[in-house]
């Protein structure tokens, strides 16, 4: 039996909150009475942060990664080394190889893996802006940086059959990460001498 609230705007609060990953009923209520104890002001501004990052958060035109403008600070800034391209499954994996602080090309976030169990397909992912980005030169190498799974590595297999035909070099980072492990959870050191010690990618 689901818990009486005696506020409807309460239990509808909670309802909202419990929908979010990882957040149980009781973790949201705990929430929402935290922030009936902040001040009006306080919870304006959390409401109103969540509000801006579905509204004015966008994906930058050329690689995909989250940004606040059309293009992200990575693709724009000049010092980043233009001729790599570091492919990665999520945002969160950017995230991940950039706290490495190893890592200075570009990156190209597919946004999933290829997974037939989960209905995913080539189609579903940003293969073909990959394609054509290395397609219209300049890039000399691309690193593919997926999870050590079967969808990974069935993922980088059709990865380098589509960019076999531009010649451009593929590596594959160093299998320091365990077989199955996601990106995101791998420690920063190990995480940047796989990118470091990438071997070339071969089927």
């Amino acid at each position: 039996m689901l818990q009486q609230y005696p506020s409807q705007l309460l239990e509808k609060a909670v309802s909202e909150f419990a929908k979010l990953p990882g957040v149980g009923r009781k973790t949201a209520l705990r929430l929402v009475l935290h922030l009936l104890r902040q001040p009006l002001d306080e919870v304006t501004r959390f409401a109103d942060s969540v509000s801006r990052v579905r509204q004015d958060i966008m994906h930058c035109r050329v690689c995909h990664n989250i940004s606040d403008t059309e293009v992200c600070p990575i693709c724009s800034d000049a010092r980043r080394d233009a001729s790599v391209i570091c492919v990665v499954e999520n945002i969160q994996d950017v995230m991940a190889v950039e706290n490495t602080q190893q890592f200075h090309g570009l990156y190209h976030v597919l946004g999933g893996i290829i997974s037939p169990m989960d209905g995913i397909g080539p189609a579903d992912l940003e293969i073909d802006s990959l394609v054509e980005r290395v397609r219209q030169g300049g890039i000399e190498e691309v690193i593919l940086a997926l999870a050590s799974t079967m969808e990974g590595d069935t993922t980088n297999f059709y990865l380098s059959r589509k960019l076999a035909p531009t010649g451009v070099k593929l590596s594959i980072i160093a299998r320091g990460i365990s077989v199955g492990d996601e990106l995101e959870y791998t420690d920063e050191v190990t995480l940047g001498r796989s990118i470091l010690n990438r071997t070339p990618f071969t089927t």
